[in-house]
């Protein structure tokens, strides 16, 4: 059973509509007490600021059972576009530490670096490049790519901990992975086949 956390932020019932296509089981968490024994899998969704993201997660009481999950029980779980910005150490967007399970930084897009893009934030499709390999990216089109929404990054401290990288002026993570703990900075409910596909793969873990 899948358990999408409902703090507030981000859009859990578009994760739910392709879990049940998938004929995935899966439980929109609103309460703590919705994470019981059943829960095998957890998605962080995320939408919005950094700080204003966390903040809605500590205020929902989820903190210690979440840290309790992943990083004791090392629970599988993907973070997706703010929910993992939110797995790095803090964010130049804000000034309230994040979660800490993906050691980093999140920082700001340098215009000066987006030649013919002189807007932010990065929308829209982008491909990706696979930097190592992970069964959740089994059978995905990363020349088809996947939809984007943001103007902030996620700079890994550890390199191998990003899983793949797009190009916006730079290069940087649009996913990441440390063990059992995911990350993608682009929308999986956003992105048609890919998505559905990515989703699948998380749930097949």
């Amino acid at each position: 059973m899948i358990a999408i956390i409902n703090y507030g932020s981000g859009n859990v019932r578009a994760i739910g509509n392709i879990y049940d296509r998938l004929n995935v089981p899966y439980r929109i968490a609103n309460a703590t007490a919705d994470l019981d024994d059943s829960i095998s899998k957890i998605i962080l969704p995320g939408v919005g600021a950094f700080d204003e993201t966390i903040s809605t997660l500590l205020k929902s009481g989820f903190r210690n059972q979440l840290d309790d999950l992943v990083i004791g029980q090392q629970m599988p779980v993907l973070g997706i576009c703010v929910g993992m910005q939110i797995l790095a150490n803090g964010s130049d967007e804000g000034e309230l530490p994040g979660l800490g399970w993906v050691p980093g930084q999140v920082k700001k897009f340098d215009k000066a670096t987006l030649l013919g893009k002189p807007k932010l934030p990065h929308l829209g499709w982008n491909s990706l490049k696979i930097e190592k390999q992970s069964p959740i990216l089994n059978e995905v089109d990363v020349d088809y790519g996947f939809y984007f929404i943001h103007s902030y990054y996620f700079e890994c401290a550890d390199k191998t901990n990003i899983l793949t990288s797009s190009e916006y002026g730079v290069s940087f993570s649009s996913a990441v992975n440390k063990g059992m703990i995911f990350g993608t900075q682009f929308h999986p409910e956003k992105s048609h086949s890919n998505g559905i596909q990515l989703l699948k793969n998380f749930a097949n873990l």
